[in-house]
C-alpha cells in the first residue's frame, strides 16, 4: 500500500521506516528538506494514487490543525486523513465534521511506543468510521506489533485519542509511584543498593512492567541520576484527561496528583523527577534538564507523554 506521511521526526520517521520494512511504498514529507522525499504537501498528494492515505504525525494544537486544514484543500473526495499525533479528542471530531463536506475521511490514531516502535512495534488505538479502518488495517498491521494485541478500535472520531489520553494519564501515576518509591529508598539508610533492588523487581514481582525495565535502565546508566535535574515537562494529555474526569465527575486522584507533582518539579530540583525525566527520556527520547542547566529543555507538545 502507498501512504503520505507528513512529519518525519522521532516518531514519524521511525514509523515511516517500519511501514518500508514491512513492504509499504512511503512517501514522506518534513519541513526539514534532507529528509523530505517532496517539497510540498501538493507535491506529496501528487505521488499517491486514489484514493490516498496521508498519515499526519506533527505536533498537537496548530500545527496539526494547520495541515488538516491545508491537506482539506489538497485533497479528493474518497481520500482519507490519519492524526496520528496527541491531538485532542474534540479537535478530531471538529476536523471530521470540516472535512466531511468534501467527503474526504478521517481517522485519529493514538500511538504508543516512543523510540522503541521501530523495532518492537506501536500500539495503536484508532478512532474513525468502520469503512475507513477496514481500509487501512495493512498499515495498522505493519505498525503494531507482532501477535493478537496492539491494536485496538476504540470507536467513532475521537475514539483514539480519548483512548491515548486516558493511557497517558495512567502512565503519568505509574511514573510517579517509581518515582517515590525511588526517592524513599535513597532518602533511608537500610537499603545500600537502590538499583539493584528495582532490577530485582524486574522478573516474578506484580509491578514488573516495561517501565520497571527502564527505569532499570536509567539506573544503570546513572544510578544516583545525578546528570539530570528534577525536572518534568508535561505534553498536555494529563491536563486533557484530569480536565475530562472534572466533565464526567470520574474521581482520579492518582493520575491528578502525578499532574500536580510534575507542576511542583518546575519550582524546585525535586529527587523523584529525576526519576519520571529519566523515564520519559528512555521510553519517547524526550529531552532532559541536566543537573547543571535551567530551564525545560523541552517543548510541550510531543507525541508520547
Amino acid at each position: 500500500m502507498r501512504i503520505g506521511m507528513i512529519g518525519l521526526g522521532k516518531m514519524g520517521g521511525n514509523m515511516a521506516e517500519r511501514l518500508r520494512r514491512a513492504g509499504h511504498e512511503v512517501v514522506g514529507y518534513d519541513r526539514d528538506p534532507a529528509i523530505s522525499d517532496v517539497g510540498s504537501l501538493k507535491e506529496l498528494a501528487e505521488r499517491l494514487e486514489a484514493p490516498r492515505a496521508v498519515w499526519v504525525m506533527v505536533p498537537a494544537g496548530e500545527p496539526t490543525r494547520a495541515t488538516v486544514a491545508e491537506l482539506g484543500e489538497i485533497l479528493d473526495a474518497g481520500d482519507v486523513i490519519i492524526d496520528g499525533g496527541n491531538s485532542h479528542y474534540i479537535d478530531d471530531q471538529r476536523h471530521a465534521e470540516e472535512l466531511k463536506a468534501k467527503n474526504v475521511g478521517f481517522v485519529d490514531v493514538g500511538v504508543s511506543g516512543g523510540v522503541w516502535g521501530l523495532e518492537n512495534g506501536y500500539a495503536l488505538m484508532a478512532g474513525g468510521d468502520a469503512e475507513h479502518i477496514e481500509r487501512l488495517m495493512p498499515i495498522f498491521k505493519a505498525l503494531k506489533p507482532e501477535g493478537p494485541d496492539g491494536f485496538v478500535h476504540a470507536g467513532a472520531v475521537g475514539a483514539g485519542h480519548f483512548a491515548k489520553m486516558v493511557h497517558n494519564g495512567i502512565e503519568y501515576g505509574m511514573m510517579q509511584a517509581f518515582a517515590e518509591g525511588w526517592e524513599l529508598l535513597e532518602a533511608a539508610d537500610v537499603v545500600t543498593d537502590v538499583a539493584g533492588a528495582f532490577k530485582s523487581w524486574r522478573h516474578g514481582t506484580v509491578i514488573r512492567s516495561w517501565l520497571l525495565d527502564l527505569m532499570v535502565r536509567a539506573l544503570e546508566e546513572d544510578p544516583e541520576l545525578a546528570g539530570l535535574r528534577g525536572y518534568a515537562q508535561d505534553s498536555g494529555e494529563g491536563r486533557w484527561t484530569v480536565q475530562a474526569a472534572v466533565d464526567h465527575a470520574v474521581p482520579l486522584p492518582v493520575i491528578t496528583a502525578a499532574l500536580y507533582a510534575r507542576f511542583a518539579s518546575r519550582q524546585d530540583d525535586s529527587p523523584a523527577m529525576k526519576v519520571v525525566a529519566a523515564l520519559r527520556n528512555q521510553f519517547g527520547g524526550h529531552a532532559v534538564t541536566s543537573a547543571t542547566s535551567g530551564g525545560d529543555g523541552e517543548s510541550p507538545s510531543g507525541t508520547a507523554g
